[in-house]
């Protein structure tokens, strides 16, 4: 079976590697951490999370939900890692970034989210791991999963490719604020839009 190259191991690229070795297909996941980073990675680890924790709502009364419970029925390496590194937040999907110290009750093995991801594709025989940044679209069976924050050669050759006038990527980052700089006098624990349990701390704004 041929070779395919995976460009960028962010969600959708280790998704994919996972799904193409499940089937017997041989993968070289190519990505450019940690010897360059973006501007928002600071991880080396794949499928790094770099604002929210959450993967916005788990119920089965919307679509998110459904698709998260499609991908579980096709046994998504994703979803394997999110269910394993669940926190609370009432019907949303969030996850452990890192496992610290106390944590773990269940009697597997957690390392974090993306760190679990990473040594899962590691130790596939299937999956061959190459890290540098690619800055033209490989020849042969390719996947593009560079994502928004796609480095500048690359993005050029892929408008190139595609004879683009224009090219553009839309990413959102949100803050990340460390709970032990939360004034509690201040802020209160409560659900979210009154579902679930009291995860989320609200913060009060003027």
């Amino acid at each position: 079976m041929r070779q395919v190259t995976i460009v960028g191991a962010g969600l959708a690229g280790c998704e994919a590697a996972w799904q193409l070795v499940s089937r017997g297909i041989p993968v070289k996941l190519i990505e450019m951490k940690p010897a360059q980073h973006s501007p928002a990675h600071h991880s080396a680890d794949f499928a790094e999370l770099v604002c929210s924790n959450s993967l916005r709502s788990d119920a089965l009364d919307n679509a998110v939900g459904v698709l998260k419970e499609e991908m579980r029925m096709l046994d998504s390496l994703i979803m394997k890692s999110a269910d394993l590194h669940r926190v609370p937040a009432g019907s949303a999907l969030a996850v452990d970034r890192e496992l610290f110290a106390g944590k773990v009750t269940e009697l597997v093995e957690r390392e974090g989210f993306s760190a679990w991801i990473t040594k899962t594709l590691r130790a596939h025989p299937l999956v061959e791991i190459v890290h540098e940044e690619v800055k033209a679209i490989p020849q042969g069976p390719v996947i593009i999963a560079s994502g928004p924050l796609t480095a500048d050669a690359l993005a050029e050759d892929i408008r190139a490719f595609l004879h683009a006038d224009y090219f553009h990527f839309y990413d959102a980052a949100a803050p990340l604020v460390s709970f032990e700089s939360l004034d509690m006098e201040h802020c209160w624990f409560a659900s979210r839009y009154d579902k679930g349990t009291a995860d989320y701390i609200n913060c009060a704004m003027d």
